[in-house]
Formats: C-alpha cells, structure tokens, sequence
C-alpha cells in the first residue's frame, strides 16, 4: 500500500459495491498488458509492420492520456456510477470491434475509443472505492493498489493463454469480463444520491502551471517512455510464442505488483521522495543499458524485464505520492492534469522503439529508453528545489486515497 495509515477494520471485509468496483478495477488493468503477447501474431496475421503493430498502444494511450484531461469534468456533472459505467460500456464495445476486426488499422482506431473508456472509468474507480470502503481511505488503498498488481500481472497471462488460440482471443476476454463488470457494478453500486460540485473544464490546464506539478510531469513523461519501451517493445525481440511472453510480463507484473504495495512504502519511510526516485531512476537506466547489451539472449533479456518491472512498481508509487503532496490543488485535478502528460509519453514509445530497431538494430530502442530515464533523473535533480514540499510532508492516507488513481495505472 502506498499509505502510511494503519486499519483497524480487516481490508477484506468490505460492502458488495466494493467489490464489484475492485474486481472492474483488475479487469481494467489487465487490459494493458493483454494486448502484449499477441503483438507478434497479430503482426504475421494481419501482415502488419512492427511499428504499426505498436500503434495499439500508441492510439490506446493518447486518446486515454488527451481524455484524462476532462474526465473530472465529466464525472463532477454526470456521477461516478454513470461515470464509471459509460466508460466499461465503451471498453466492451471497443473491445469486441477489435476482436471482430480484419485489419490492424481497424485495431488501432478501435483501441482508440478502448482508451476513452479507460480513462472515463479509471479516473473514477478509486474515489468510488474510497467513497464506500470499510476501514477508511488507507483500507481503499491497499484494495486498489492489489486490483492493480493482480491486473497487470495476469493481463500478459490471461493474453498469452487466449493467443495461443488466435489473436482475436484476448479481446474476446476483455469483451466477456467487462461486461460482468458492468453488470456487478450496475447492479452492486447503491448509495445516496451522489452531490455534484462541477469541477472548471480548464482546472487540469491550469494545474501544470504550478512548478512542482510542471517538474513532475516531465519527470513522469520520459519516465514512461522507458516505462513502454520495456511492456510494448520487448516481445518482439524476446521471440517466444504468445505462452513465453505471457510468463514474461506475468513475472514482470508480479514484480512490479510487490515492489510498488511493499517495497515502496518501506523504502519511504527512511528516505525522502526525491531521494527515493532519484536512487531508483539510474537503476532502472542501466537495466535498460544491460537489456540492450544483452539482447540476442531471451533468458538475459527476461531477467532485466522482471528486474525492470522490480523498479518500476517503486517509481509508480513515489511518482504517485509525490504528484499529491505537491500542491494544495483537489486532487483529482492534480492527478489527471500530471496523468495526461505522462499517458503521452507512453504513447510516444511503441512506434518510436520499433522504428529505431528497423533502423538501427535491436539494442538500440533500449538505449533510447534508458537515455529517457536519465533526463527523467535530471528533471528531478535540478527541479528539487520546486519539489521540496514533496520531501517535508507526510503523505495523508485521506488525500492518499483521491490521488493514487491514474498515476499507479500507468
């Protein structure tokens, strides 16, 4: 959990409503790593190129990153149940045209409009689970944070086991379990009727104006250009079946699931933010550097993706906290303005590593991954002065619980 509060109620005793919006939570993120041990076969099947292959994260990501920007406008004037379930409407929607689809083009549209949904419900989910969680917002947390780290590890699973079938079998999975979602949460989310306060549609603009928020989101930007140079471009140069590079990216996962629910929050109550991320960024470049080195050898090469998905869990948490702390902003505004420049950057990273493998050669993109990192650490390290608020306070569970949202589901 990234929270330093204590529950005295159990995590695991929570209202039915919880629990159908944690489940559409582990859905949701297994929808980010589904897609990755079909991006090959989808590639020879559709005879698509390797760049246009990496478009699917491409288009899912931007369109998620560029809507984060309204979502509190949105969810502030319509709910959060309605919210949350015009967005798993259009995942299912999105998700089924994807599987029905003959050409990749067709896809990467698609998951275009699966981006929009994501958004629309990720953005909402977890001030939705905090609203009726037992044990307060630190209970909340620690229920989000395992949604997430049980996602991201079975998504890759989950996708490599339906690839085996056909590359369409994904798809068809995300399209049969968000459509259970959407019914748990149509039918399980009873409360008082909701109070809007509509938030400015230019608050998230506004937002990344303040230096501390600025300096974060480069940070976060680059940061995820390595982050989606290791999940989206891997696969290709590891050359296993959908099956080897499910098990990959489920220990990648499973990794990063453990590091950013315990190792984080250990790490930070000895060390400041800034200190944390600025130890755990030049790791994470050099594991890059080896992963490109080492890159003619699948058994290497899975190591430094799970040792790769091991830093990434840290960053995802210290990232998270440290775009709370940082300004007296409502969080949901803070977290979505700081979440849509970050999206961008993962968005850039797909196509970007598959052309310069075209180009140069398979060590290359991961080169270009760890440079990434490295001015990721720069931002840090010259921005320390904004960001010395970020190291004086104690994250509060309460704002905790409003923030951890989109920043973790990168």
């Amino acid at each position: 959990m990234s929270g330093h509060g204590h529950t005295t109620v159990s995590v695991w005793r929570q209202p039915a409503q919880v629990w159908a919006v944690a489940f559409a939570c582990v859905v949701a993120f297994m929808g980010i790593g589904l897609v990755d041990p079909i991006l090959p076969a989808i590639a020879e099947s559709l005879q698509a190129s390797p760049v246009q292959t990496e478009l699917l994260f491409t288009s899912y990501l931007l369109v998620t990153g560029l809507a984060m920007l309204i979502t509190s406008w949105i969810s502030s004037r319509i709910g959060a149940k309605a919210t949350l379930l015009i967005g798993l409407a259009l995942i299912v929607v999105f998700a089924l045209l994807c599987s029905l689809s003959g050409s990749v083009d067709a896809i990467i549209g698609f998951r275009a409009g699966w981006g929009l949904g994501n958004a629309l419900f990720i953005s909402t989910a977890l001030a939705t689970i905090v609203g009726a969680a037992s044990g307060g917002s630190s209970a909340a947390i620690v229920l989000y944070e395992a949604a997430l780290g049980l996602g991201i590890a079975i998504g890759p699973l989950l996708g490599g086991l339906l690839g085996e079938l056909s590359w369409r079998g994904p798809f068809f999975g995300v399209v049969v379990l968000m459509a259970i979602a959407f019914v748990a949460v149509l039918v399980l989310l009873r409360g008082p009727a909701e109070k809007v306060a509509p938030v400015p549609l230019s608050a998230p603009f506004k937002a990344l104006r303040i230096p501390s928020l600025a300096v974060l989101a480069v940070t976060a930007l680059f940061y995820n250009i390595g982050f989606f140079v290791l999940l989206a471009f891997s696969p290709f140069p590891l050359g296993f079946g959908a099956m080897g590079i499910g098990f990959t990216f489920f220990g990648w996962g499973v990794g990063l699931a453990v590091t950013s629910v315990w190792v984080a929050p250990l790490l930070l109550r000895f060390l400041a933010r800034t200190t944390v991320m600025l130890l755990t960024l030049p790791l994470l470049a050099i594991d890059l550097v080896v992963a490109g080195i080492l890159v003619e050898d699948p058994t290497s090469l899975v190591v430094c993706i799970i040792v790769g998905g091991l830093l990434l869990g840290i960053m995802n948490t210290v990232l998270t906290e440290s775009v709370m702390e940082a300004t007296d902003l409502p969080r949901s505004v803070a977290s979505s303005s700081y979440s849509a420049v970050r999206f961008l950057g993962g968005a850039a990273a797909p196509p970007l590593a598959a052309w310069l493998w075209h180009a140069y050669g398979p060590t290359v993109p991961y080169l270009f991954a760890a440079a990434s990192i490295l001015i990721a650490t720069a931002t840090i390290l010259f921005g320390r002065r904004a960001l010395a608020r970020i190291d004086e306070r104690e994250a509060d569970a309460a704002d905790e619980a409003a923030a951890v949202l989109v920043g973790d589901a990168a």
